[in-house]
């Protein structure tokens, strides 16, 4: 019997140090089915109470995210060896069938706490808990991690939602509701329902073109990644970090770029249009969902009158509380972009997706950024007498 217990030791011993020198696992692309939990991918693993990247997972950042209930976010590429994305000037870049896009939905915790259930801080997602590539699972907590899969009949969405032990991620087609309280830095408590999406509803914020209506990727486009990123070997442009790589052909000498609109330095009014790019502009343009809306918000939008200034509104009932343009220039009180963001109504808000409370700072960036625009619409009657909702 001591025999049998000292030789299983010297043989847990050996499979702990040959498991120990193990490489990362493999990331697997499936060109069909859904996978039901995370793992199976291979883009992210745990390890040493960290989540972690696994080979060829390439993490970037957006100069402006796109608002989600305060959530910070890591998203990553992946693509199969030997293949690339071309450099689209415009639009998402050209990924070729087998790439993998994750997006890990996640909060920090509030400072000394541990988790607690429901308790997150409630921090601008611009303070990235990122370190090394990496996130130390005792001071976040994941919610979910959302995978946009290029196969060959087009983009696949699959949303996973972590448990709380944040040990593994488990498909979850029809979304999930998570009760969370928003914690500031000055203790104050602010309860958030935060929705993952089913799978239809990714298609919500995905179907960009209007005429394909397919899924699309929103972030990697040229004018959002145009900016350094602190990578384990340093600080590097990511654009040029993805062509000395080999996932980025065709880039030009001068790319796009938008500001980082919660950057107080950047001038107001590429704050302002960064921030309606990235929130709104996938849906309003020229090729978006809406359309038939005749307001147009993507950086490209340049008419006046597209972009809200004196438009009156097609289709938008509850949503106007009253007032008659989208925007007066001048007056962002008696301007329907003020009431809507400026809501957490389902009938009213905008965006009408991805988010359950106001986005603050982004509030009072587009309301100083309508403050300051010359010009009026010329008419008697312009201020709403409606206020926004109580919250």
């Amino acid at each position: 019997m001591r025999l049998s217990a000292a030789v299983l030791l010297v043989a847990l011993a050996a499979g702990m140090a040959l498991s120990a020198c193990r490489p990362a696992s493999r990331v697997q692309f499936f060109a069909e089915g859904q996978p039901a939990t995370l793992d199976e991918w291979g883009v992210l693993r745990i390890e040493d109470g960290r989540l972690r990247l696994n080979e060829g997972v390439v993490p970037y950042d957006l100069n402006t995210p796109l608002f989600s209930d305060y959530a910070h976010k890591l998203r990553t590429v992946w693509m199969p060896a030997g293949t690339s994305a071309t450099y689209q000037p415009e639009q998402s870049f050209d990924f070729p069938v087998g790439t993998i896009l994750s997006k890990t939905f996640y909060y920090p915790l509030p400072e000394g706490e541990a988790w607690d259930g429901t308790s997150v801080a409630r921090t601008p997602p611009s303070q990235s808990s990122l370190e090394g590539e990496s996130l130390d699972l005792a001071e976040v907590h994941l919610i979910e991690t959302r995978l946009l899969v290029h196969r060959a009949e087009g983009w696949v969405a699959l949303p996973y939602v972590w448990n709380d032990a944040q040990t593994a991620a488990t498909l979850k087609r029809t979304g999930e509701l998570v009760e969370l309280e928003l914690v500031d830095a000055q203790g104050q408590r602010q309860p958030v329902s935060y929705q993952v999406p089913d799978q239809n509803q990714c298609g919500g914020c995905h179907i960009t073109d209007n005429k394909s209506r397919k899924l699309l990727p929103i972030g990697p486009k040229a004018r959002h990644l145009n900016r350094d990123f602190d990578y384990v070997g340093g600080k590097e442009n990511q654009l040029a970090h993805l062509v000395r790589i080999g996932y980025l052909t065709g880039m030009p000498a001068n790319a796009p770029r938008l500001a980082d609109a919660m950057d107080a330095e950047a001038p107001l009014d590429a704050r302002a249009r960064a921030y309606l790019d990235i929130n709104c502009g996938h849906c309003h343009s020229a090729t978006g969902p809406a359309i038939t809306s005749g307001l147009w918000l993507d950086a490209h939008t340049q008419d006046k009158l597209k972009l809200g200034f004196c438009k009156q509104p097609i289709a938008a009932g509850k949503g106007t509380g009253n007032r008659l343009y989208d925007i007066v220039p001048g007056r962002a009180a008696d301007s329907i972009f003020d009431y809507r963001l400026d809501s957490d109504d389902p009938a009213i808000m905008m965006p009408e997706l991805g988010r359950s409370v106001v986005h603050r700072e982004g509030v009072e960036l587009i309301r100083a950024w309508i403050d300051a625009q010359p010009g009026s619409c010329d008419t008697a009657t312009t201020t709403g007498s409606e206020p926004p909702p109580a919250r």
